[in-house]
């Protein structure tokens, strides 16, 4: 032991909350969003149906509901088993087959009114850096983007197709190694309009909060004072 002259006991403090266990304070707490689309497809007594496989399932449930584990009324929440392989690349089709098959059999049973669906593969896969599985993955998401498209432009309903970050688009960094990143490059929102409607999207880059006033814009929903980013759809 040695004395310590004008030592003062330091003070920690946490970035963000790493485990709410640590007495420490923090500095930027969490703050979780307040009435998301699910609570006001719930509050407008909308049928919802929430569907991904395992590597996605909490993004279309404790995620897209604005970090709150609990379903809101009248929410269906359907779990696809992800296969128990060491890495996707050895399946990149993954269990999307079962993910649309079950999807397309709900809007075809209209077992809701609106449907919310990730499909894992591209970022799942993409993670790998194997450029050949990546290839697979998309085209087996391609195929499942199409039947549930099929299936909704049969029904009459419409869809909103996007991404919230890229990951399969660049798979070989520009030293020629494998790139297993996400990227940053803009995403498509991709409208399908099996109701004729003449919906369009304005011709303007928009961000990931666009995204929900645009669905409730193409329900006749008003928009919460939460929202505070505005509709898509071509006026």
């Amino acid at each position: 032991a040695f004395a310590r002259p004008g030592w003062e006991k330091p003070e920690f403090v946490c970035l963000t909350e790493y485990d709410p266990t640590i007495p420490a304070p923090i500095a930027f707490p969490k703050v979780c969003p307040y009435h998301v689309l699910a609570d006001v497809l719930a509050e407008e007594g909308l049928r919802q149906y929430h569907i991904a496989e395992t590597e996605k399932y909490a993004h279309v449930t404790f995620f897209f509901n604005g970090g709150v584990e609990e379903p809101k009324a009248l929410e269906t929440r359907t779990l696809i088993p992800s296969p128990k392989v060491a890495t996707y690349d050895l399946q990149p089709e993954m269990s999307e087959p079962e993910v649309a098959e079950t999807l397309v059999a709900a809007i075809d049973n209209d077992e809701a009114d609106v449907y919310i669906v990730n499909f894992a593969n591209c970022d799942m896969v993409g993670h790998t850096g194997d450029l050949d599985a990546a290839i697979k993955a998309v085209e087996a998401v391609d195929t499942g983007v199409g039947a549930v498209v099929d299936v909704i432009k049969r029904k009459g309903g419409v869809a909103l197709v996007t991404a919230d970050h890229g990951n399969a688009d660049c798979m070989i960094a520009e030293d020629g190694t494998p790139f297993t990143a996400h990227t940053t490059a803009p995403v498509p929102l991709i409208l399908v309009d099996g109701a004729n409607k003449g919906y369009a999207l304005e011709d303007t880059r928009g961000i990931l909060a666009n995204i929900s006033p645009t669905l409730l814009d193409m329900i006749g929903i008003p928009l919460p004072s939460e929202m505070t980013a505005e509709s898509l759809l071509e006026k």
